[in-house]
């Protein structure tokens, strides 16, 4: 289709040509944008496309488009979009450099995380356009590979000012979940008038104005649709609704205007039409080595290009991407596998061996364990790129190919899990059933049971998840028994999370795995810790716990970390969170282990929020968020429950636990019920609302919940004490004793403290209350140190001990000021008011205050880390970074690094 301002195929877009000239300005001028065309099929994003690649100049332009026989073939649109710009590869740090090498398939290597090569494109990116304006164009995203899908989008909300154009177009309706979230712009027909004249140009004869208005309407002004759907029809066709078809959707009836024009074209240009449309990547000279297999000579090109659907240069391009579809669709069954087998025949086994093996499995047209073979091989290379997805569908593909059952069933039971690696939960089931038909090893029918247990636990981790991870343990337990003790931990911990809502599964569950041998290593320690806090109390499991946090040395064990963040409260033990946190958010980042990351967000952020620094957890919440958003991993909501209610802000805290609860029961999820009440407690007592947070507290403390009935009896104690409930406060403190002095760390004795000062003899509370301070001083628990000196103060408010009050008062609301908790600053401030004292409300932005993120790189270079340190632990381009540091120095008003780490102090 012409694509010139003038042309046809760019009548009336004058509101989109003006979208893309601002977004080339911005670009040009250092700025990076980001945008999503939309459309119905024949809209003319394609065309808009052309025009933003024709006008781009002196910007350099990069192409890639989704092809739909290779949608599953990892990194294929992504590898099509970078493979320009790999010049800049040696640019990028090893890590980034070996995994974008690795996942391309241009050198061997250890399988890479999505986090890692999303960070790589990111950086490659920016390389290249250190040297010009990079303009990045993604046609046809609909069919674009999984993971190029997500890596996309990971680098299309990390873009910055980089001066990097990232321009994707996706058909709708139907396809709008893909790219979500991401800048729009609609791309609907044309205005009636326009319609109207480009329909003019292409209609045989004289039409009633009533028959053109009725295909204007009907079409919407798709132009596409007023191109070709009148090819071919005569003006009586046309008054009647062409041909009867009216009802079809549109794309349908532009498919089938298409498939016409094929049909009429010679058997051997529409041989050469299927081939150029079953090769994806619009290679010409594997498409010709192909064609001369099959006899088709050049010649046969010609009737193609008069008829406008094909085009030959550099590369075969198509008029749209219906033309292919309708090439694809309309061969016999037989013709499609003697087309794949040219195109194997044409495809270099080593410099291509898997879409070699790919053409060879559908040109078969029986079972074939050689092309079987050849297919697995295929999914090891797939998994060494860390592509999941295509490793799965190579393996199913065997499946279907493999002669021998017993074979067979081990290769569904592969691509089972390859698709659970993947996130692809809903195709499990069948490969599972599939694995079920043929002879199974009992090692091999247990590992179909523990990945159905799997598949359930990630759909619905509450409490239906528990059950079949026991049976499926159980059934290890003779076979494997590793991997049976693996299992049961996933068992226990499923019932653990289902806390309230797992009836018996606990016990059952841990009764079961006290007769697997544990072993020394972190998973058996935490298994025989659970076990003994469910079957025998908490001082017996102590000491198990306490160990399994100590072993926990080694990078490979941070997996283990959704246990560890939990049982380190559980055992207060400060220095393990803090230290383990820390850690596996580094890990995660310097390695994009995509799996760990959320989590290690979550549990970093909620440790941040134990130390007072609210912004920076806030800025971790944000940056799970996004990755959420962007990879369908969510962050488990406890940090955001426990900021929420710490911050004091009332109505959004209750809407977020609120929606937490609802949540919670509909998926039998009872720890976050108490997670919930916690929260509440927290938020009350903040605001000074006793009854109600003594309410919530008693609710959240009818359940020992891993970690949370800890925090929960501390808010319990104060809220009782404070509503005059003095039995319901010592029997709480009781509870709490039972626990802290198993632990007899400072964090479980300053808490102690607390507790007995609160409800014990006047006489002996200041010597409390001076002990918790104390213990609470050492670590980094400024939350909880800043609640202690708030206690301490209201205390010798109440005992008239004003000058002394003041000065606790005064430290607890200038600390929880500085941290955003308002609901306790605020309580801080009526104490201290009623000691006489006035309260300045503090102002913050004198100076103007960094923002979270800026803050983060401020911290980061004065720690000695260089901007592409900084960029990898961060997810920025170096140049990002730069752009940050640069605002940071201008509010600080300094000019260089080295003033950096004074200024931060003065702040």
């Amino acid at each position: 289709m012409p694509s010139n301002t003038e042309g046809s195929a760019l009548r009336g877009r004058r509101r989109e040509r003006d979208t893309l000239d601002r977004l080339l300005r911005d670009v040009r001028a250092g700025h990076s944008r980001v945008l999503v065309l939309r459309g119905e099929a024949g809209a003319g994003k394609s065309a808009l496309l052309d025009y933003l690649s024709e006008h781009a100049s002196p910007g350099r332009v990069t192409r890639a488009a989704g092809v739909e026989p290779e949608s599953e073939i990892a990194y294929s649109a992504l590898q099509q979009l970078c493979a320009p710009l790999l010049g800049h590869l040696d640019g990028l740090p090893e890590p980034q450099r070996l995994a974008l090498a690795t996942a391309f398939g241009l050198s061997p290597g250890d399988p890479p995380e999505g986090l890692l090569i999303g960070l790589a494109v990111l950086g490659l990116l920016a390389e290249a356009a250190a040297e010009q304006p990079l303009v990045c164009i993604v046609d046809d995203v609909q069919w674009m590979d999984r993971m190029s899908e997500v890596i996309l989008t990971f680098v299309a909300r990390r873009l910055d000012e980089e001066s990097i154009a990232l321009v994707f177009a996706s058909r709708s309706p139907g396809d709008e979940q893909i790219l979500g979230s991401l800048p729009e712009l609609r791309v609907d027909g044309l205005p009636a008038a326009e319609a109207r004249a480009l329909l003019d140009s292409v209609l045989p004869g004289p039409v009633d104005d009533r028959v053109r208005n009725r295909i204007v309407a009907e079409t919407r002004g798709n132009p596409l649709a007023l191109l070709e759907l009148p090819r071919g029809l005569t003006p009586a066709e046309l008054a009647f609704g062409f041909g009867g078809q009216a009802a079809a959707p549109l794309a349908s009836r532009m498919e089938e205007g298409f498939r016409r024009r094929i049909t009429a074209l010679p058997a051997n240009t529409r041989q050469l039409l299927l081939a150029a449309a079953v090769e994806p990547v619009g290679d010409v000279t594997l498409l010709w080595r192909a064609l001369e297999r099959l006899g088709v000579g050049p010649d046969a090109a010609a009737p193609a290009e008069a008829a406008g659907l094909v085009e030959f240069g550099a590369r075969v391009r198509f008029r749209h991407p219906l033309v292919r579809s309708a090439a694809w669709r309309l061969a016999e069954a037989a013709d499609l596998r003697e087309v794949h087998r040219a195109l194997a025949e044409a495809t270099d086994p080593d410099h291509d061996p898997d879409r070699r093996a790919w053409h060879r499995a559908h040109a078969a047209v029986g079972p074939d364990e050689e092309v079987a073979a050849e297919l697995e091989r295929s999914a090891g290379r797939a998994l060494a790129r860390g592509g999941r997805s295509a490793a799965a569908s190579f393996l199913e593909r065997a499946v279907a190919l493999t002669p021998d059952p017993k074979s067979r069933a081990a290769r569904a039971l592969g691509a089972a899990r390859a698709r659970l690696d993947a996130g692809e939960l809903n195709q499990v089931p069948d490969l599972l059933a599939a694995a079920e038909l043929g002879p199974l090893e009992p090692l091999q029918r247990a590992g179909v049971e523990r990945l159905r247990a799997q598949v359930a636990f990630a759909f619905n981790p509450g409490n239906a998840a528990g059950p079949p991870l026991l049976a499926a343990a159980r059934r290890l337990e003779e076979l494997d028994r590793a991997s049976a003790r693996t299992t049961y931990l996933s068992a226990v911990g499923a019932a653990v999370h289902a806390g309230r809502l797992a009836g018996g599964d606990l016990r059952r569950a841990a009764e079961a795995a006290r007769g697997v041998p544990a072993g020394d290593e972190p998973a058996g320690l935490f298994l025989t810790g659970l076990t003994a806090w469910t079957l025998d109390g908490y001082a017996h499991a102590v000491p198990y716990l306490r160990r399994a946090l100590e072993t926990m040395t080694a990078d490979e064990n941070l997996h283990l970390l959704w246990l560890a963040g939990p049982v380190a409260h559980e055992v207060w033990d400060d220095a393990a969170w803090f230290r383990l946190t820390e850690r596996a958010v580094g890990f995660a980042r310097a390695t994009g282990a995509l799996s760990l990351l959320p989590t290690a967000l979550a549990f970093r952020s909620g440790a941040l929020v134990f130390a007072g620094r609210f912004v920076d957890a806030a800025s971790l919440v944000d940056e799970a968020d996004a990755l959420g958003q962007a990879t369908g991993m969510a962050m488990h909501p406890s940090a955001s429950l426990t900021l929420a209610a710490h911050r004091g802000r009332e109505l959004p805290a209750m809407e977020l636990i609120d929606a937490t609860v609802k949540d919670a029961d509909a998926r039998g999820e009872g720890r976050l019920l108490g997670l919930a009440g916690y929260a509440r407690a927290v938020l009350a007592n903040g605001l000074g609302q006793y009854p109600a947070a003594l309410h919530a507290a008693r609710q959240a403390t009818e359940y020992v919940d891993l970690a949370v009935f800890n925090w929960t009896l501390g808010e319990l104690v104060e809220a009782a004490v404070r509503a005059g409930e003095t039995e319901v406060a010592a029997e709480a403190r009781e509870r709490l004793a039972e626990r802290t002095g198993a632990a007899g760390t400072d964090w479980a004795l300053g808490v102690q403290s607390l507790a007995d000062a609160l409800t014990g003899a006047s006489g002996r509370a200041e010597d409390r209350y001076r002990e918790a301070i104390e213990r609470l001083t050492g670590g980094q628990l400024g939350l909880q140190l800043a609640r202690a000196r708030l206690l301490y103060g209201e205390w010798l408010r109440r005992e008239n001990r004003r000058a002394d009050a003041r000065t606790q008062l005064r430290a607890a609301h200038e600390a929880f000021a500085t941290m955003g908790a308002e609901g306790f600053a605020e309580r801080a401030g009526r104490e201290l008011l009623a000691t006489g004292e006035t309260v300045r409300k503090r102002t913050l932005g004198e100076p103007v205050a960094l923002t979270p993120q800026e803050a983060q790189i401020a911290r980061l270079a004065v720690a000695g880390q260089t901007n592409p340190e900084i960029g990898a632990a961060l997810f920025l381009s170096p140049r990002t970074v730069e752009w940050h540091l640069r605002k940071v120095f201008t509010k600080l008003g300094i000019g260089s690094r080295r003033e950096l780490a004074a200024a931060l102090r003065d702040r």
